[in-house]
Formats: C-alpha cells, structure tokens, sequence
C-alpha cells in the first residue's frame, strides 16, 4: 500500500466543513498534504471532485486564494447542484510544480493522485467509500495534470474539466525557472496529453475545458482544441474574456461544479 501513514486535522479547530490530511506516501517518500472541503458530512458516497493547483501552489490555494468552497456553497445554494466533496492535494512540491507527472528521477507524483489522494480521503471521510464517482479538475498545471491524468485513466475519472491549462509540457517554461528536463518520464510520450487522448479516445469520460482570451496559455489552447477536433473526441474549447488570474478561476469554476454535476445525474 502506498500510503503509509495519515495525519488527520481536529475538526474543532478548523474552519466549517474543511479537514487537512498529511500523507506519507511511498510514490514519493516524502509527506504531502491535502485539503478536504466537505458541506454535506452526514451524506453517503458523495462523488469526489479532485481540484488540482498550478505551479508555485500547494493545498490551499484553491480554497486559500480561488475560494472554491464559497464559490461551491453559492452554486450549491442556487439549487439543483449534486452533493459534492472537493479534494485539494498539494502537487508534491516539486520545484516550481511537479506537472503531477511520473518522472524519471522515480518519484511519481502520478500516483500520488490517482492512488494515495484517492486512498486516503476515502479512508478519513465517512461521506465518501468506494462507490463514490471520481472526477479531476484543476487549473493551469493542475488543468494540465486533469486533462493527462483524465485521458490516461479514462475508466477511473467520470468526468474531466479544465481551466487555463498548460497542454504542452513546454509551457511549464513560462512559468518556472527550471530547466525542462527535469520532467523527463521513462517513456518520451508520457507528459503528451494527445497521446493519452487517442490511445483511450473509444473510453474517454466527458471533457471540458475553457480558457480566457487574454491568458498567455490561450494560443496554446487554440492548437490543443485543434488536436482534440482531429482526434474526433467530443470536448470544445470555451473561449471566456479574462486573463490568467484567480480572479478568472473563482468566476468559472462554477463551469466545472455545473458539468460533473450533469454526468452524476446520468450515473444515478
């Protein structure tokens, strides 16, 4: 088993809903930590929404920054939106961020997303078990990390849905100073989301993803939605005026809480 030992925060001492875990995951040998946001503890087999950050981030960010728990609570009070728990995981803390990629240095941080998150929220929260859907989500790196890990294991995520993603890891170079070999993966077609894509497209979940207009990524999005059109895969680029900013991210998350939503009705 991967997750060798969880720490696992006072609910008294926090803030409503939310919970922090610390994990000690053999992937990576190292502690990584996890923020839980949980409105509904009382439900069974809540569908698990994994929110991934970009680089320079960790855990909290997307809370901390995003304010995705208020953004949820807003959508969940307009009515009609699916009980949802959201799972915020640190990347691992690979330099500037680690793409959530296996590298070839043999620290996975692949698996650590797709096992040990997975493992041990469900092993801390009462709400979710093993019946419970899981989707993937994330922006920029993390809209990177959702779109690859999505098109990789198609059979364990619902659903996919990014926003002002990296979809070439190249990218990663316009945001930190690392050179980029330090992404090298065994396989040189690891860190291709198109690869991923095709070789799974007959067993893809549903896709989304969206960028703003004016985000440096944006160009890169163009072609990425290109590449999606010539594999035949249904997903399309939502163009949105913004920028590469929380404040873009806080305004459309809602995009992604509103699509899982739409495939856990047709699940149930």
């Amino acid at each position: 088993m991967a997750v060798i030992r969880i720490e696992q925060s006072n609910p008294e001492y926090l803030a409503e809903h939310f919970q922090l875990l610390t994990v000690q995951s053999s992937h990576l040998n190292r502690r990584c930590d996890i923020s839980v946001f949980n409105a509904h503890p009382d439900s069974k087999d809540l569908p698990i929404v994994i929110l991934l950050h970009g680089v320079y981030g960790n855990h909290w960010v997307w809370s901390g920054l995003g304010g995705v728990h208020k953004a949820y609570i807003d959508e969940y009070a307009k009515g009609g939106l699916s009980q949802m728990i959201l799972i915020m995981p640190s990347d691992g803390g690979f330099y500037g961020g680690s793409a959530y990629l296996p590298l070839a240095n043999g620290e996975n941080y692949e698996k650590w997303i797709v096992e040990d998150v997975i493992a041990a929220v469900i092993k801390c929260n009462p709400s979710a078990s093993i019946a419970s859907n899981v989707y993937i989500a994330g922006l920029s790196m993390g809209g990177y990390g959702a779109l690859r890990l999505g098109a990789k294991y198609p059979t364990l995520f619902k659903g996919i849905s990014a926003h002002s993603s990296i979809t070439d890891i190249r990218e990663m170079t316009l945001f930190v100073a690392e050179d980029l070999s330090l992404y090298n993966t065994h396989l040189t077609y690891e860190s291709d989301i198109a690869h991923w894509l095709e070789v799974n497209k007959n067993h893809l979940p549903p896709i989304r993803f969206d960028c703003g207009t004016e985000d440096t990524l944006y160009s890169g999005n163009l072609k990425f939605n290109e590449q999606v059109k010539q594999l035949g895969i249904h997903a399309q680029l939502e163009s949105l005026p913004g920028s590469h900013s929380w404040e873009y991210w806080h305004q459309h998350v809602s995009k992604t809480f509103q699509f899982f939503d739409g495939i856990e009705r047709t699940l149930k």
